[in-house]
């Protein structure tokens, strides 16, 4: 078992700072997988994403490629229910699924996607998430594709059986962020220092708060949106 490079006191949540196709075998297999990849679209050699302030000048190269088909293929056989947000961008590597989550940003017509799509593997009827990109922003938004925390549990709440959750692309913490505030185990992995040590100051403060409780009405409403759509 590969050791966790950083990981909260009690070990609910553990960070592992380096590539995923290194270390996703030493984990084993998880519960599912709830993650948001690169997409490969080059926001970096963007001139609009550069003019709207998308991209990170710290780290220019993040989107350039997207994740080759072999993490997918790992993504896949080490965990038993897989939400991949970003998936109309990996549609060849993935098979046909009956469930697509949405985010619907409350936008038309602006210079970004009106909404996003997430490949789910259960078959189940697909939903929709309303939350605007306004109060997305909101969210103390530190990476140029972060994922409102708000969306991230709307997520687990397809999965409630799901006990450890795996994030292979962490990011900024989004899903680290709602398994703690939802009561789930979680395993991150980021390649970035960067971004690792983000994930890791916004998993501890949600760590944090859940100790004391601060989220419990918060789990239920949360809980109670992903049935209702």
């Amino acid at each position: 078992m590969t050791e966790p490079t950083w990981q909260t006191p009690d070990g609910a949540a553990q960070l592992y700072l380096g590539d995923c196709l290194e270390v996703m075998p030493g984990l084993g297999k998880v519960d599912a997988v709830v993650t948001d990849p690169p997409y490969g679209i080059g926001h970096a050699r963007n001139r609009k994403s550069q003019a709207s302030g998308w991209v990170d000048y710290d780290c220019p190269g993040w989107d350039i490629e997207r994740p080759k088909k072999e993490i997918f293929d790992l993504i896949i056989s080490q965990s038993s229910t897989q939400i991949i947000w970003g998936a109309n961008y990996f549609t060849d590597f993935l098979s046909p699924s009956m469930q697509w989550l949405v985010w619907d940003k409350g936008q038309r017509s602006f210079s970004l996607a009106d909404c996003e799509f997430a490949w789910s593997s259960q078959n189940k009827a697909s939903r929709i998430f309303n939350y605007s990109r306004a109060l997305a922003l909101m969210d103390n938004k530190v990476h140029p594709t972060q994922k409102p925390i708000a969306l991230m549990c709307w997520c687990l709440s397809f999965i409630p059986k799901a006990e450890t959750i795996l994030d292979p692309y962490c990011g900024s913490g989004s899903t680290g962020c709602a398994c703690m505030q939802l009561g789930r185990r979680f395993i991150g992995i980021e390649i970035e220092p960067k971004y690792f040590a983000i994930a890791k100051d916004r998993i501890m403060t949600a760590w944090e708060d859940a100790q004391n409780d601060l989220f419990k009405d918060q789990q239920q409403e949360i809980l109670e949106q992903g049935r209702m759509f």
